[in-house]
């Protein structure tokens, strides 16, 4: 007797979900509690399990349907795994069939190696990284994935293609191709691809953020010379006491709880003609996910020490990657940090993330001239930008933040006595 697989419960007022990705096919064996299915919502992508162990039938919707909480979107069965499973009518329509005349020849062009691998289900691609990959014509199987159960993500695949890891589909063993005509002129291809349910969430509430707040942003930026130096020093003995590497988030998380404590304003926000301030400190930090950047949130930072902050980011990051992150995770917030400097960025104007009244921009380090007691020297330098809502947070007391900001990261003592 078949086992339904349900769409689970998604979380507080998630009523739908889209079909992101199948992990496994029709006729596949699966064990009790193995994700067969990924499914996207608002904020994070859930993996729905076997309800037991058997054989996948055949699947109820496809990659792309919106599906609501409870409905039936496959069946689990008894028996071997082997070839698709097919209701009782159609077999017996295709047995019929083979009977009075051969199959068709297959029409579909061959597919790349990468595409075969693939196809017999050594590789299980998603379809934002199955795109990348035929888009630069790489073979999956020479990529390591970094995602849950070794699978590739939309990173890895960029990275290999960064550092000229990535290896050309079909180049290995295979006989030099024809020469090709030259091409007429430029190429005018166009693809159009349905936005994930994440990616329109995140387009509309940007533009909610732009629509309702009164959206400033101040500039300062901040000698990075004493934290560099301290974390060099410490580095070792923190990462040997702590078990996680110590970073400069936790730094800039440490001294925005200290400047949103004398500067409540920027974790305050506005319900209806009232202004909440929060006597807490719960910070959104934003992390690379293969669907994109997602943003937990870390309760009460305030009184975290910088190694708890730390562990706390690195959990999200792991997680985020494995895609087990929940809607949980991510609820809430009173204030985001966001970092585009690991991305190589120098300057930017971040969005606020409502109903929070600041965010606050962290870039690239780079060394610049600077003067210190009357001479030009050589800095490690780094902008800050605070985003934030004009209509409750005045523009002194978003440069009086910023200023909190550096003179705690330039001398960073003022986060041991909470000056």
């Amino acid at each position: 007797m078949a086992t339904e697989v349900k769409v689970p419960t998604l979380g507080e007022s998630v009523t739908e979900a889209t079909v992101g990705q199948w992990l496994k096919k029709p006729g596949d064996a699966v064990k009790a509690d193995e994700p067969v299915v990924s499914l996207e919502t608002d904020k994070v992508a859930i993996e729905v399990p076997a309800p037991v162990a058997g054989v996948l039938g055949e699947w109820l919707v496809k990659e792309g349907d919106t599906v609501n909480v409870g409905a039936v979107i496959a069946t689990v069965g008894e028996g071997a795994a082997g070839a698709s499973p097919k209701p009782p009518k159609a077999e017996a329509a295709s047995a019929a069939k083979s009977e009075a005349a051969p199959a068709p020849a297959e029409t579909a062009p061959a597919p790349a190696s990468g595409e075969a691998d693939n196809a017999s289900g050594a590789i299980t691609l998603s379809p934002a990284v199955r795109r990348l990959v035929l888009e630069h014509g790489l073979d999956p199987s020479k990529i390591s994935g970094t995602g849950k159960d070794g699978r590739l993500t939309k990173d890895d695949v960029l990275a290999a293609i960064a550092d000229g890891s990535a290896v050309a589909s079909g180049t290995a063993g295979t006989a030099p191709a024809a020469p090709v005509a030259a091409s007429t002129g430029p190429s005018r291809r166009q693809e159009r691809v349905k936005m994930t349910r994440l990616r329109q969430t995140v387009a509309r509430r940007l533009k909610e953020a732009q629509n309702n707040a009164a959206i400033l942003t101040t500039f300062n930026d901040v000698d990075m010379t004493a934290v560099i130096e301290a974390r060099a020093k410490y580095k070792d003995l923190f990462e040997k006491k702590h078990g996680i590497r110590l970073g400069f988030m936790g730094f800039f998380a440490k001294a925005a709880c200290m400047a949103l404590k004398d500067i409540p304003g920027v974790n305050a926000q506005i319900e209806g003609d009232e202004i909440v301030y929060n006597d807490f400190v719960d910070i959104s930090v934003a992390v690379s996910a293969p669907n994109g950047l997602v943003v937990p949130v870390i309760r009460n930072a305030e009184s975290m020490s910088i190694a708890e902050i730390e562990k706390a980011i690195a959990g999200f990051g792991k997680r985020a990657k494995e895609g087990t992150l929940s809607m949980a995770d991510m609820a809430g917030g009173t204030f985001t940090i966001s970092n585009g400097g690991v991305f190589g960025s120098l300057m930017s104007t971040p969005i606020i993330n409502p109903p929070q009244s600041g965010v606050l921009g962290l870039h690239r380090i780079e060394e610049r001239a600077v003067v210190k007691d009357g001479q030009i020297v050589a800095r490690p330098m780094m902008y800050l930008a605070l985003s934030y809502d004009h209509r409750m947070v005045d523009g002194r007391e978003a440069v009086t933040f910023l200023v909190a900001i550096k003179n705690a990261i330039e001398d960073p003592t003022r986060l041991l006595i909470d000056l």
